[in-house]
């Protein structure tokens, strides 16, 4: 390793996962090409990395937030290129990173030319926290609810939002501690496979739900003026039940969901609410890496005969944000969104807020983590293509990321609670 060439990572090696950091190396000769590469392991042990070529300036220094990446897992001006490009050598591999207690560690190495095999000239380590100091981690066991609570330091009040993260059964922590580091209260939740949950279900329950946002309204540092929902596919349409069926929902957040309820029939005080909306496997394709394309897999949910499974949003008295990717592979969520909202027009309602992100894909989360392609799909059993082009999708989370924490600050603070909650 070479003395005279360094690597920085500014403005420090550790920051939160979802802050930027800013990736320069100096030392080099001029003009010099060299490659930069990361590496990550995941929570199941699985490696990840990522590499792009650069050409050192005049002065011999290369700064990934001003010069172009000329080849490798990405090309052109990416600052955080090399983070959302991590990629696992084995086909259909979703990044795993559930527990907050455990940093995303990211090892970058700059190595003499372009091939990626030079010498190693110089290294650095981004050790990138999910929690932040202060922020207490609280898991949950209590009446039938599992899951973890963030609460952020200080003594509150604080808006309060149910995370229900995805259908696939275990807990992820990692949407929800970083909601907390930005002064929200999240209760993360397990829906199943998690603890002494079963670990398959067949029906869902409305009660379990209910009983998460008492749970989260009678905390003492909690706010009383109702809570957020915070949902992905399928819990996509486990926020609008819950936002239309239930009291103190003030604001849902809808991400790549649908309009109405999903794969397993929805009870509420021992009575079916909601038939399962179900997927037609004859309109399934295949894409040439070998996971299935179900964008059209659906059956039509506006069908006469798929009536009980349509959620009748327009009952909910609180906001809603609809966001949608235009190449979501999964299902035609932008199809879902612009039902919903024709749905809400149609009886005169305007509590909601739409955005669409052309060239993302389904698995839009927090900035900064690898985009993944395509993984093993819960319901399907088999791999599943997520779509998206990976520079458009991650330009897509950091925007989207801003405005999640934008319309939950807006619709379930208070105004004279504003300055206490410190979004």
């Amino acid at each position: 390793m070479s003395s005279l060439v360094r690597l920085r990572l500014l403005p420090s090696a550790q920051c939160l996962y979802s802050q930027p950091v800013r990736v320069l190396v100096d030392g080099l000769r001029s003009s010099q090409v060299v490659t930069v590469k990361a590496r990550a392991t995941d929570d199941k042990g699985v490696p990840f990395h990522a590499s792009a070529v650069y050409r050192a300036d005049a002065g011999g220094a290369v700064d990934l937030g001003r010069e172009p990446s000329l080849g490798g897992s990405y090309t052109g001006v990416e600052p955080m290129g090399l983070l959302w490009s991590l990629r696992a050598d084995a086909l259909h591999t979703k990044f795993c990173k559930s527990d907050s207690r455990r940093p995303h560690v990211v090892r970058f190495s700059v190595h003499d030319g372009e091939a990626g095999a030079g010498p190693l000239l110089a290294e650095a380590t981004n050790e990138r926290r999910l929690l932040a100091d202060g922020v207490e981690r609280q898991p949950i066991k209590e009446g039938n609810i599992r899951g973890v609570l963030f609460v952020p330091p200080g003594d509150g009040p604080f808006p309060a939002v149910l995370d229900l993260y995805t259908f696939g059964g275990g807990l992820s922590e990692r949407r929800a501690s970083l909601l907390a580091n930005g002064g929200l209260m999240v209760l993360t939740l397990a829906l199943y496979g998690h603890d002494d949950q079963p670990k398959k279900v067949t029906k869902l329950h409305l009660d379990y739900f209910e009983e998460a946002i008492q749970l989260l309204r009678k905390h003492p540092k909690a706010m009383d003026s109702g809570v957020g929902l915070i949902s992905l596919s399928k819990s996509g349409d486990l926020a609008l039940s819950i936002a239309t069926h239930l009291p103190n929902v003030k604001a849902t957040t809808w991400i790549n969901g649908c309009c109405s309820n999903v794969v397993l029939p929805l009870y509420y005080r021992g009575s079916q609410i909601h038939s399962a909306l179900m997927y037609d496997l004859h309109r399934v394709t295949v894409t040439e890496s070998g996971a299935y394309n179900v964008k059209h897999g659906l059956h039509d949910p506006l069908a006469p005969e798929n009536e009980g499974s349509l959620i009748p949003i327009e009952r909910a008295t609180g906001r809603f944000l609809f966001v949608a990717a235009e190449d979501d592979l999964n299902w035609d969520s932008c199809l879902y969104l612009n039902q919903l909202t024709e749905r809400l027009r149609r009886q005169g309602k305007d509590n909601f807020e739409k955005v669409v992100y052309p060239g993302a894909g389904h698995y839009l989360e927090p900035p900064f983590g690898p985009y993944c392609p395509s993984s093993f799909h819960g319901v399907l059993g088999a791999p599943v293509a997520w779509g998206g082009e990976p520079k458009a999708h991650a330009k897509a989370e950091m925007h989207l990321w801003n405005k999640i924490q934008e319309f939950f600050r807006t619709h379930l603070v208070p105004v004279a609670g504003a300055a206490k909650a410190s979004l």
